[in-house]
């Protein structure tokens, strides 16, 4: 029996998550910083829309789960890009649902295919961080969703110990466009923790893993593609404006 849609859009994203699990699907976006955080984030926001990944190769499960879960889907764009995007829509709550397959694609591309389940309910805390850095246009909500990140969990070696700053390294010393993005993200978000008026010790924990994490991708060795693309810099556009879709 088809249940429709909760207007709680946490409870709703829980209820998604629970009733897939056999996809399988990943929260991202907000949403995942808020449900990684277990709904206890230190800047709150608003939240409208919810956003997933799946596995490659899952769209008629993820069409058919939508279905049974009272969306909607938007049955041209799925046609046509289903391959890498799904998109449905909450009629009732007037929201939509982003299901991006494998990889998540934006500004930069981050690969999920072989870390989607790492984690219960959310992507990686790493990925789910890099989803954040790689906005060129930064807004306030991607700021603040970094802050809550980087506030909630500490940095570690592996994604078993909280949001793991040697994959994040790693990944960005193999893509120098990435690196770039996610560089200038971590200097923007620094330099404006001040106008939220934290807790000086709250303020502290979110300044020290910033720049702890900026060490440690300024120590990861850099690839050949990585130097190679470094020597033209910002002299040609290094991220893509992402696409208005729905």
């Amino acid at each position: 029996m088809t249940v429709a849609p909760l207007e709680d859009l946490l409870a709703e994203a829980r209820r998604i998550l629970d009733t897939a699990a056999d996809v399988p699907l990943r929260a991202l976006g907000g949403v995942a910083v808020a449900l990684a955080a277990d709904g206890a984030v230190l800047l709150p926001r608003d939240y409208n829309d919810i956003d997933f990944v799946a596995a490659a190769g899952r769209g008629p499960e993820v069409v058919r789960a939508f279905e049974e879960l009272g969306y909607v889907g938007d049955q041209r764009f799925n046609g046509l890009h289903g391959h890498r995007r799904l998109l449905f829509y909450d009629l009732g709550n007037e929201r939509r649902v982003d299901v991006f397959v494998a990889k998540f694609e934006m500004c930069h591309a981050i690969p999920l295919a072989g870390r989607l389940t790492l984690n219960a309910w959310t992507i990686p805390l790493a990925d789910l961080l890099l989803t954040k850095l790689q906005v060129f246009a930064l807004n306030e909500k991607d700021q603040r969703d970094i802050v809550n990140l980087l506030h909630a969990h500490p940095l570690s070696d592996s994604d078993a110990g909280g949001l793991n700053a040697a994959y994040v390294a790693r990944l960005l010393a193999a893509d120098w466009g990435l690196w770039r993005t996610s560089t200038l993200n971590v200097e923007r978000v620094r330099g404006g923790l001040a106008r939220y008026g934290l807790a000086p010790e709250q303020e502290e924990v979110v300044r020290t893993r910033l720049d702890d994490l900026r060490s440690r991708v300024d120590e990861e060795p850099k690839s050949a593609k990585w130097r190679l693309r470094a020597r033209i810099g910002e002299r040609v556009k290094w991220y893509e404006e992402p696409e208005e879709v729905g």
